[in-house]
């Protein structure tokens, strides 16, 4: 299930990618699919050993196409181990709500990412977070948790001051927002429970979905999005000049309040 769309945000062959806070690696088996040389990197020791298994399995089975690379690695977000400018793309899914320290993270992303490349970043919506904080204090008071939740022009805000250029935005996961509404109602840990059971009904229409992809699923999902979709995504360039004109500024405060009408 990919949050990224990247039709929106498309690859080249060749281009170098770091998805940071990679988790189970999903956006970046996607990018070796699509034949760049990626990077995944996370702090957490047990889901990279996966990931890295994983790449050798699609690579074992022609998965990536001739050229493509990757990469799982350990690592702090706050201190990534890389030179100035080391790739073309930088994408960080769902990660950012967890970090106290979020301006840090994006200054360094900026700081790996060439001028001219372009970065994706994805959080949890404001409205349908909202609904699962006001439902279960479990769902965010566990240890690394979400501590935060952005607006939209919060989140475009701290990427234009992190000398970020955003150029688009979108929801995505609409079918999901109902499926944690539902978790936070009957519990976020009790889906093994009698009670939960709408939690499992709807757990199993989301992997059908998933793995099938069938258009009244995706035609729903595209009504949804724009109403209640999960996930919040933004898109930006680092711009070859560390200064913004004049327009620059203007358009990006107007894609900010677009972005917060929606």
């Amino acid at each position: 299930m990919l949050t990224v769309d990247f039709a929106r945000f498309p690859l080249a062959p060749g281009d170098r990618v770091l998805d940071l806070g990679c988790g189970a690696g999903r956006h970046a088996f996607e990018c070796y699919r699509r034949g760049a040389r990626v990077v995944a990197l996370d702090r957490n020791a047990e889901e990279i050993r996966e990931v890295a298994a994983w790449f050798a399995a699609m690579a074992e089975e022609g998965e990536a196409p001739e050229g493509a690379t990757a990469t799982a690695m350990e690592g702090d977000a706050l201190a990534l181990p890389f030179p100035d400018d080391s790739f073309d793309v930088v994408i960080i899914s769902e990660v950012m709500e967890h970090i106290h320290d979020d301006k840090g993270v994006l200054a360094e992303m900026v700081r790996v990412l060439r001028p001219g490349g372009r970065i994706a970043v994805t959080v949890p919506r404001y409205g349908p977070e909202k609904v699962c904080w006001a439902l279960s204090d479990a769902y965010h008071e566990v240890e690394g948790g979400h501590i935060r939740i952005y607006r939209a022009t919060e989140l475009l805000a701290k990427m234009r001051g992190a000398g970020l250029r955003p150029y688009g935005s979108h929801h995505a996961h609409g079918l999901h927002a109902p499926y944690w509404w539902l978790k936070c109602a009957f519990g976020v840990n009790r889906d093994g429970d009698e009670a939960a059971l709408p939690v499992r009904a709807y757990h199993k229409l989301l992997v059908w979905d998933i793995m099938k992809r069938p258009l009244a699923t995706r035609l729903a999902e595209r009504a949804l999005d724009p109403v209640i979709g999960k996930s919040f995504v933004a898109y930006a360039t680092k711009p070859h000049l560390p200064h913004l004109t004049e327009a620059d500024d203007l358009q990006l405060r107007a894609d900010e309040s677009a972005a917060a009408a929606k």
